[in-house]
C-alpha cells in the first residue's frame, strides 16, 4: 500500500477556491419578478432546501420574488415541532420553517395550494406557516401563467 505523504486535513482549511467567481453577479432590473415552484416533499430529499436558499438570493437580487407550494410542496409549508410547535426534535428539524420565515421577512410572497394541503395531506388552512397565503387549486396555473406573460424568472422543480 502507498504510503500517503499529505498531511491530514484540519479543521479551518480550505479545500476549495470559494472566492473565484467565473460569472458577473446579475441583479434584477427595477420590476423583474421571480416564481419558484416546489412539488417536492418536505424532509425527502434537499431540493426543497435549496430552493428556499435560493428564493432568498433572488430577493437579494433584487427580483420581487414568490415561491408557490403545490402537490406535495405544501407539506413544506407547514408549521412543525415536537412536542410542541416551535421545538425542534432534532437537527435540521425547522429549517423549512426557518427558512421560509426568512423569505417572508424579507419580502418574498409564498402562496400553498388548498387541495393538497387538505385532500393530500389533510391539513386545514390553519397548519400552515403565517404569513403564507392558500390558494385556490385554479390558481396554481394562473400564477404560474401570470409570471410567464410578466417575463419572470421561473424555476419548476419536481421530485418523485
Amino acid at each position: 500500500m502507498p504510503e500517503v505523504t499529505k498531511p491530514a486535513n484540519q479543521p479551518g482549511d480550505f479545500l476549495v477556491d470559494y472566492e473565484e467567481k467565473v460569472f458577473p453577479d446579475v441583479k434584477a432590473e427595477p420590476g423583474e419578478k421571480a416564481l419558484i415552484t416546489f412539488h417536492t416533499v418536505a424532509f425527502e430529499g434537499s431540493i426543497g432546501l435549496v430552493n428556499l436558499l435560493q428564493a432568498s438570493r433572488l430577493i437579494n437580487k433584487g427580483f420581487e420574488t414568490s415561491i408557490l407550494l403545490y402537490g406535495p410542496g405544501v407539506t413544506l409549508g407547514v408549521q412543525r415541532g415536537f412536542p410542541k410547535l416551535g421545538d425542534a426534535a432534532f437537527d435540521g428539524h425547522l429549517n423549512f420553517n426557518a427558512r421560509i420565515q426568512k423569505f417572508l421577512d424579507q419580502g418574498g410572497k409564498v402562496y400553498a395550494c388548498r387541495f393538497a394541503l387538505q385532500a393530500l395531506y389533510g391539513h386545514g388552512e390553519g397548519a400552515l406557516i403565517p404569513g403564507i397565503r392558500p390558494i385556490n387549486p385554479l390558481d396554481v396555473m394562473d400564477l404560474i401563467l401570470m409570471h410567464r406573460k410578466e417575463g419572470a424568472f421561473i424555476l419548476d422543480t419536481w421530485t418523485l
